[in-house]
């Protein structure tokens, strides 16, 4: 099989690649990422001399050179996971959101579409999986949980953008055939996630002792999932599920902002010390509330449970320490 990742030098991407390369050695992938300021070529080094592993620097914004790309590879599939999707960078800029999560998805399955509906084995035959965020669902309160059935409810341009893909990839199955899968996860942590995103900017300011910065009052809780088991959520619902389906994806994890990071220093604490008064919770500092801060995301995933058979695996304290162990090697590497 021969299967495009898009933003595959991204943080979901480059952990998803390295996890099918060496699930499948049969097959084939091509990795079109653009190469913004959120990618780094570096974690997928491994792979260089692989011959089943292509790189290709491709804004999607391009069609032209994401016909060339699709023509030339000949993809069975594409797992469609570039987009901008820093949330606070959205705020600032929207523009380019919409370029990226909107344009940008409509050239990569448009092309799909025009490419598969030319082939003798007809749409059908091949799949596109487009991965989507729970954000687009809005804010919860106090109670419930994000299912598939959730209405839309996108409160920032980042989620806008997004639930507007993901209505164009239903639209593609709906109107034309195409074989099309939509997964939404809920907050993804791990190895290889851009410094901006909250659990590597706590680890870091608390690495230098700085001002580790909290929206509010520290109040808004996130259901958080660990990146190896996004990516082998993505690979059953690539390889298992019928045409059309969509699935939430989460982890059962629900913590409060404020505690997130008192965890966060806790574990710190335990493996690396020294910080002020003992304690690198007393680095942390509130600041203003960003505009439209969503105050819950929960995500029920028992339909990917079910009918998939997929559940999260390992527990949370085993993947942050894991996850923390990677960042502060990182940084520390940084201070050589």
């Amino acid at each position: 099989m021969r299967i495009i990742i898009t933003g595959g030098s991204g943080f979901i991407g480059s952990n998803l690649i390295l996890f099918l390369h060496n699930k499948y050695p049969e097959y084939q992938f091509m990795n079109l990422d653009k190469l913004s300021y959120a990618s780094d070529q570096r974690y997928l080094s491994d792979l260089k001399s692989s011959s089943r592993y292509y790189f290709k620097k491709l804004d999607l914004v391009n069609r032209e050179a994401i016909q060339d790309a699709v023509q030339t590879f000949k993809p069975d599939g594409v797992i469609h996971l570039a987009a901008e999707s820093h949330v606070d960078n959205s705020i600032k800029g929207p523009e380019a959101f919409v370029q990226s999560n909107v344009v940008g998805t409509f050239n990569i399955l448009d092309e799909c579409r025009r490419f598969w509906s030319e082939q003798a084995e007809g749409l059908g035959a091949f799949r596109f999986h487009h991965v989507s965020t729970d954000e687009v669902y809005g804010s919860l309160g106090a109670e419930g949980y994000f299912t598939e059935s959730t209405p839309y409810a996108p409160n920032s341009p980042y989620s806008a953008t997004k639930a507007a893909s993901d209505m164009l990839v239903r639209a593609y199955f709906h109107t034309y055939g195409m074989n099309v899968v939509t997964t939404n996860c809920s907050n993804n942590y791990g190895r290889f996630q851009h410094d901006e995103k909250l659990i590597p900017t706590v680890i870091r300011n608390a690495y230098q002792k700085k001002p580790i910065p909290i929206y509010g009052n520290g109040q808004n809780i996130r259901d958080w999932l660990y990146v190896d088991d996004h990516c082998a959520a993505i690979d059953k619902v690539f390889h298992e599920s019928a045409p059309g389906k969509t699935y939430n994806v989460g982890g059962h994890n629900e913590w409060k902002n404020l505690d997130l990071v008192k965890k966060i220093c806790h574990i710190m604490n335990e493996l690396v010390g020294d910080g002020p008064d003992k304690d690198y919770a007393n680095l942390m500092t509130f600041v203003t509330d960003r505009p439209g801060h969503d105050q819950r995301y929960a995500i029920d995933p028992s339909k990917i449970e079910s009918e998939l058979g997929w559940k999260h695996q390992g527990s949370f304290d085993q993947h942050l320490t894991t996850t923390i162990q990677w960042y502060i090697e990182k940084y520390s590497s940084l201070e050589v």
